[in-house]
């Protein structure tokens, strides 16, 4: 039987279920709007304000800005310079107003590094160096912070001699090495804006240092006076430069470090989680190396949030009786209590002390709140609760409630018109005074009163109940049955009183749809009848659907079941059961058919190599049957890692995969992939250098895996072997005191693991290293070319690479006897030495040549002092330079003539101080005047003739006057 729908419900005063909370807005969000949630649970409904910095917001005079959905606040195309602050809001009925707990709106923004070039940072090998990232400006002021080498996405690893300050950004290398060459680029991400900027690269250049110096630990990053909140976790840094690499080392001064401790970054972060007030205290950090310590300390200061020890909650009191709301916080520090309504403490309760009380405990880590409704009542009274108008369907069951406000209990009595009510089988007054009516007729309809009477008086209240048709459903949905992708329909009809509006709603599984938000896949149409098309059809949308006929009297259900044949479920439970060095054989438990047999099943494998990656692997047999439930995985590679998945497929297509197995590694084999690319040579006298590109770590096959080398002399038949555990390693230095240099030597390399050797690579001849030059090579010729550069010459020295000229220190190829050295001061008096070197280092250097470089040119450009046509020449005429004692001589001038477009260009030399330029009519060109000098050539001054005109002259020329300079042909 249905139960009649009745309007008599409990009343209270507003209760939050959902406060607003603290939001950052990204500034470069394409929302553009903000929600502020605030829900109460109340009844009559609550009304809702909000306040924005203690200033009530006008909702309609701003509404371009603010709207309410429900007691959300909504802030559209949110400003900055408008909608930034505190935000509080406050849910409102006949029983009282609460206010929520303030939250702050805040703009979330991270601007990019600025665009100044970044200088090189120079460090000797060996010594420590800090990169500067200088993060831009940002808000919130939590940012972490990476650094990439060279290029995206090349992190830098992080490890004992590496890290990366998580406050300032900066990078910290405590000890340089060669392998440090490159360009840095440091990464500032805002997981609160999920936004992350680059700077531009810093070049950090490594200068060799032989021998390298050693230097004491120096700490460079160091933790400041930490404060940190009960259940908070904590990372407190240390960091030092050094030569050898310091190690760091923590403890506590007033006792052992907290269990709840662990170090990480090689022991540069102590990081302390679910901190507690007992893990207070003093911590230092040590950093020591040979040289060296270094240390400091900092305090480590735990507080709190504040706490409910006690709080108020809602009460009923009887009129006149003595009451005390009280509430108590902890929390460190000690926090504050304040009440958002007066007078805690009742003697003598009246009717108006009835209402919504809040208290409030805060400290400077936060705010607590506690809300209660206190309900003051006396004798019988419905002034709050009075009986309300009941409607029921005929057949079905009918409550009237009695609620009356009333202190000590009272008891109830109820009539119909003037007939005096008792239990029934059909009319039962429960315990709480509400009146039941089972199997509603047409005569039960009429006008009701319940009677409440205690020690203090009596009260009554009447209501009526009003009788209507039932709600039948004339039209049921029917079963239907479709593939996926297909469309289905769901028809539904119903009768029902016709005074009554009617609804329908329907549900699948005993889960009400959601029309508008599964409006992809549902659409309905009707009034007395409905109709439901299930679109697009998937598996998902299978089930029992119900359709309830609602009246505000009565309603009623039927269902039917749709079935959605598809692809199969995934299968489960895929694990391995037997494994060699290529093979696994697989085990699953079948998934869903969906009403479609399985006909196959595709395995897929990924290992650890692919990067996520998965592939279709080779199966014995090559089909897996539908009704398979094992099969074998073939053509694996041996001690590689393998997760696997299967994938059930039927008539209608594949299905979803299923969750990949647990990993394997698969039996280790004997390598069969032998090292590529081996060469060498090279290095010092005595040594042999080999070369080879390693074997990638799929070929390994097992674990303890490594290289033979081996080597003999061409002129030898016995070969030496040599062993190398580093799997990685690419590079084999053999040193032997008897060896001759620039022997040719036989040289082939295989791969070893814990299972045997593999084959050996293709061999190769490799050469052992020569000595370093012992000659200097004979200086033949030096001289100055001008007043920057020189020109230097030399005999060639037998078995070298290339040569060192040192003036500036430059590189010269062995198959060069000459070079020419540039970037020289002027009028400077230079000390040349050059040195012969290979592969084994440097020779002794030749005698010392000094080269004086020229004066300079003149500073001054030649000043124009006429410009004309006479066809068809152009005359130029200029004043003579006059050098000063420290510039070089001029001995001429040199005229550069430049049409315009890509014409060639003409360049004249003259001992005169004006020039005839042949010219053709019309032509648009440039000419530039230098003085020329045994230092080079001067400053430039620059004419520009167009249009039969001259239009610009170089700024030299303005001290003259402009009658002189600007005419046109005459």
């Amino acid at each position: 039987e249905s139960l009649g729908f009745f309007i008599n419900v409990k009343r209270f005063g507003p209760v939050f279920e959902e406060q607003p909370v603290d939001t950052i807005y990204p500034e470069e969000s394409t929302e553009a709007r903000i929600t502020m949630n605030c829900q109460a649970k109340a009844n009559p409904p609550a009304t809702y304000k909000w306040t924005l910095n203690d200033r009530e917001i006008d909702i309609e005079a701003e509404s371009n800005h603010y709207s309410l959905m429900e007691g959300n606040l909504v802030i559209s195309n949110p400003v900055k310079s408008k909608h930034v602050g505190k935000y509080s809001c406050s849910a409102t009925n006949m029983y009282g107003t609460v206010i929520s707990k303030e939250a702050s709106v805040q703009f979330g923004y991270l601007d990019f590094f600025s665009t100044e070039e970044r200088t090189t940072v120079y460090v000797k090998e060996g010594q420590g160096a800090v990169l500067l990232c200088a993060p831009p400006p940002h808000f919130p002021a939590k940012l972490s912070f990476r650094w990439i080498l060279n290029e995206f996405p090349t992190f830098i690893q992080l490890d004992k001699r590496r890290f990366v300050c998580q406050t300032t950004g900066n990078l910290y290398i405590s000890k340089v090495e060669s392998s440090d060459r490159g360009n840095y680029s440091c990464i500032a991400s805002s997981h609160s804006i999920s936004k992350s900027v680059f700077s531009n690269y810093i070049p950090l250049q490594p200068l060799t240092e032989r021998p390298n110096r050693k230097y004491p630990a120096d700490l460079r990053v160091k933790f400041p006076d930490t404060t940190a909140l009960v259940g908070q976790n904590i990372t407190l840094e240390c960091f030092a430069l050094g030569n050898p690499v310091p190690e760091i080392h923590w403890r506590r001064m007033d006792g052992h470090l907290p269990p709840n401790h662990d170090l990480r970054m090689s022991g540069s972060q102590l990081h302390l989680y679910n901190i507690q007030v007992k893990d207070s205290g003093v911590y230092k950090c040590e950093a020591i190396n040979s040289k060296g310590k270094d240390f400091h300390s900092a305090r480590v200061s735990v507080e709190a949030y504040p706490e409910w020890v006690e709080h108020i909650t809602s009460k009923k009191k009887e009129l006149h009786s003595n009451y005390t709301m009280s509430c108590t916080a902890r929390g460190r520090p000690e926090p504050k209590i304040r009440w958002l309504k007066n007078d805690v403490h009742f003697r003598s309760l009246t009717f108006e002390n009835s209402g919504m009380y809040q208290c409030i405990a805060e400290n400077r880590h936060g705010v607590l709140y506690a809300n209660a409704e206190l309900q003051v009542f006396g004798e019988s009274s419905f002034g709050h609760n009075p009986i309300r108008t009941v409607l029921a369907a005929k057949n079905s069951r009918a409550v009237l409630e009695c609620r009356p406000n009333a202190a000590p209990k009272p008891s109830f009595t109820w009539s119909k018109g003037t007939e005096l009510l008792s239990n029934s089988t059909r009319m039962f007054i429960w315990e709480d005074g509400s009146l039941e009516i089972r199997d509603v007729t047409a005569s039960d309809e009429g006008q009701y009163t319940c009677f409440a009477s205690n020690i203090l008086g009596k009260a009554s209240s009447e209501g009526s109940l009003l009788v209507t048709d039932s709600t039948r459903i004339t039209l049921p949905p029917s079963d239907a049955d479709v593939n996926a992708g297909e469309n289905a329909w769901m028809r539904c009809a119903a009768s029902h009183d016709p005074t009554l509006d009617i609804t329908f709603i329907w549900s699948l599984d005993g889960r009400v749809i959601d029309l508008h938000k599964e409006s992809q896949h549902y659409e309905r149409n009707g009034s007395s009848s409905d109709e439901l098309q299930i679109k697009n059809a998937q598996v998902k949308h299978a089930g029992l659907y119900s359709c309830t006929a609602q009246t505000p009297a009565d309603n009623v259900t039927a269902s039917a079941r749709l079935i959605v044949r598809g692809p199969p479920g995934a299968p489960g439970g895929v694990r391995v059961i037997n494994k060699t060095e290529r093979t696994v054989t697989l085990q699953w438990s079948r998934g869903a058919d969906n009403h479609k047999s399985i006909s196959k099943y595709t395995i897929q494998h990924r290992d650890e190599f692919s990067k996520d990656a998965w592939s279709n692997a080779t199966t014995s047999p090559a089909d897996v049957e539908g009704n398979a439930e094992t099969a074998t995985v073939v053509n694996l590679s041996p001690w590689t890692e393998y997760e696997f998945r299967v994938i059930a497929a039927n008539i209608l297509g594949s299905g979803e995969p299923s969750k990949p197995s647990p990993k394997e590694r698969t039996l280790e084999a004997v390598p069969v992939v032998a090292p590529s690319e081996v060469g060498g040579g090279g290095g010092t006298g005595r040594e042999l250098i080999v070369t080879w590109t390693p074997v990638q770590p799929k070929y390994h096959y097992g674990p303890d895996f490594g290289y033979i080398l081996a080597l003999k002399p061409q002129d030898q038949k016995e070969w030496k072997r040599l062993k190398v555990t580093d799997s990685q390693s690419k590079r084999y230095v053999h040193k032997d005191s008897s060896m001759a240099p620039m022997t040719p030597f036989d040289v082939k390399i295989k791969a070893f693991n814990s299972k045997g050797e593999g084959p050996f690579s293709i061999k190769a001849v490799v050469y052992s290293g020569q000595d370093a030059p012992s000659d200097a090579p004979a200086v033949v010729e030096g001289r100055a070319l001008s007043a920057l550069t020189a020109i230097v010459s030399w005999k060639h020295v037998a078995n070298v690479e290339g040569y060192q000229v040192r003036a500036q220190r430059v590189a010269v190829s062995g198959m060069e006897n000459h070079t020419r050295i540039e970037g020289l001061k002027p009028n400077s008096e230079y000390h040349i030495e050059i040195r012969a070197y290979n592969s084994a280092g440097y020779g002794p250097p030749s005698k010392h040549l000094k080269i004086q470089t020229k004066k300079p040119p003149p500073d001054r450009p030649p000043k124009i002092i006429s410009a004309k046509q006479r066809k068809p020449y152009f005359n130029i005429a200029w004043e003579a330079v006059e050098p000063l004692s420290n510039e070089s001589k001029v001995d001429g001038y040199r005229v550069l003539f430049k049409p315009k477009g890509n014409q060639t260009s003409t360049l004249y030399t003259t001992n005169k101080r004006s020039i005839d330029i042949p010219v053709p009519d019309n032509q648009e060109f440039e000419v530039e005047i230098r003085a020329h000098t045994e230092g080079g050539v001067g400053a430039v001054s620059q004419i520009v003739f167009s249009g039969g005109v001259v239009v610009n002259l170089s700024l030299c020329v303005f001290s003259l006057p402009l009658a002189l300079l600007f005419f046109l042909n005459l």
